[in-house]
């Protein structure tokens, strides 16, 4: 019943995941130096601009991005502000989460907001894709039983993976081996770009194994 769905929703996951492989390996190729634990900073906003850009243009192009209601230029540009309000948003709740989970305050405030961007650019930025700056659908999809199609589905997914991947990603932290993947955030910023990329791959899996059980009321 969903099998187009599911195809459109698997390549459009393979481009993305292309896009976080060419963040990775294309500044390598132009910045001398570069690599993810000693530029730790510059590979994450690659990986964060990189998933932005695509994750937009492809959801736009697929018509997956919920239409405008008006066609008004002045009803875009509200449209276009409160996603970019709520993004922003977004930021600033990841930051205070994570330095209540017991990142420093002061002493490392921009490597928590780089950690925070990337987590919205992972999350929050999917929901402004499928369910544009509509905060009660982002609540539905959510809330038990909340899902009403393939791709509400997918976004509990790919946001549980990539939520637990940066909450699994803090554990070696506090441990004495002395790595360099260990300093603050890299392995939570790892563990969250694994999350999502494993998301990406097991939602549609999770969906094309259970489509025959998967029961959506209409919007």
């Amino acid at each position: 019943m969903w099998d187009h769905e599911i195809r459109a929703m698997a390549s459009t996951h393979a481009i993305i995941a292309a896009s976080v492989f060419m963040a990775t390996v294309l500044p390598a190729a132009l910045v001398r130096g570069f690599s993810v634990y000693s530029t730790h900073l510059l590979w994450l906003y690659s990986v964060s601009g990189a998933v932005t850009v695509v994750s937009i243009a492809v959801f736009w192009l697929l018509g997956i991005t919920p239409p405008t209601k008006k066609h008004t230029v002045g009803y875009k540009l509200s449209r276009l502000f409160r996603s970019c309000l709520y993004f922003f948003l977004s930021c600033l709740f990841f930051h205070a989460v994570v330095v209540l989970y017991g990142a420093p305050l002061i002493e490392c405030a921009l490597d928590t907001f780089s950690l925070a961007v990337l987590l919205t650019s992972l999350t929050t930025l999917r929901c402004l894709c499928v369910l544009g700056p509509n905060v009660q659908a982002w609540i539905r999809v959510f809330s038990r039983h909340g899902a009403m199609s393939v791709w509400d589905t997918c976004l509990q997914i790919t946001v549980a993976c990539t939520l637990v991947g940066a909450w699994v990603g803090a554990f070696p932290i506090p441990l004495d081996w002395d790595r360099p993947w260990q300093v603050w955030p890299v392995s939570c910023s790892l563990g969250a770009t694994i999350g999502f990329l494993t998301g990406l791959v097991a939602a549609p899996a999770w969906i094309h194994y259970h489509r025959k059980q998967l029961t959506y009321k209409c919007k």
